[in-house]
């Protein structure tokens, strides 16, 4: 049957390969829908568009007219529910909306490649690394540009860990937007604490983990605002 040579492998074995490569980004970078949630998306469009390109040729003929784009558009509009899935509200900050952007980019990646429009979709697999590497650096000194930072931090009942961090945090130019706390045990507290600002994470963590008390303390999600 027509639609199932080494062109379409080809074509296929691009969408593997592209959709992996933002796979992998998201999946470094701690994200919800990782490589095998971006490689199975950017996979399967591919395959839908081959379906809609070679797949009917049977059925054709002079009372049969068919149009392939019919199923190549309702690709987007069905991958749309793996997006809003993505998407979260937290202490006010939305979460997750460069992940979703990106799911939908990878479907426009593996319809590319299965179309056999090659080179786009290696432009736009290019393109999506500078976005989201390069592009995050640059915010970070646009104005307005504050940075959310959820971090967990456990300390010892009594010792002002909690003060200590909160001064630590105020010094460096973060903002204290919320503090849920709990006490897992008679020894120690658990303390998530939702901070704005343009400081360095790494700098935070590095000052308020030398504070007086504090057993641990790490990152939850410090993706800037999408």
């Amino acid at each position: 049957m027509q639609g199932q040579g080494l062109l379409q492998i080809a074509e296929l074995l691009l969408a593997f390969v592209l959709a992996s490569a933002i796979g992998l980004e998201r999946r470094l970078r701690g994200k919800s829908a990782g490589l095998k949630t971006q490689t199975i998306v950017g996979v399967t469009a591919a395959l839908l568009v081959q379906i809609s390109k070679y797949g009917f040729f049977d059925v054709l003929g002079d009372e049969v007219i068919l149009d392939p784009s019919r199923v190549a558009a309702q690709i987007l509009s069905g991958v749309g529910f793996i997006g809003a899935g993505l998407i979260i509200t937290r202490h006010g900050a939305v979460r997750g909306l460069t992940t979703a952007a990106a799911v939908w980019e990878t479907t426009g990646i593996g319809m590319a490649a299965g179309a056999g429009l090659w080179l786009l979709a290696i432009v736009v697999t290019a393109l999506h690394l500078v976005i989201v590497l390069g592009f995050t650096r640059l915010g970070r000194w646009l104005p307005g540009a504050d940075t959310v930072l959820d971090l967990a931090v456990t300390y010892r009942v009594g010792s002002g860990g909690l003060r200590t961090v909160l001064q630590s945090a105020t010094a460096a130019g973060w903002q204290v937007g919320s503090v849920a706390a709990e006490q897992p045990d008679d020894e120690t507290v658990a303390v998530t604490l939702t901070l704005r600002g343009r400081g360095r994470p790494d700098e935070l963590l590095a000052r308020a983990g030398d504070a007086t008390g504090v057993t641990g303390i790490r990152v939850i999600d410090d993706d800037e605002l999408d």
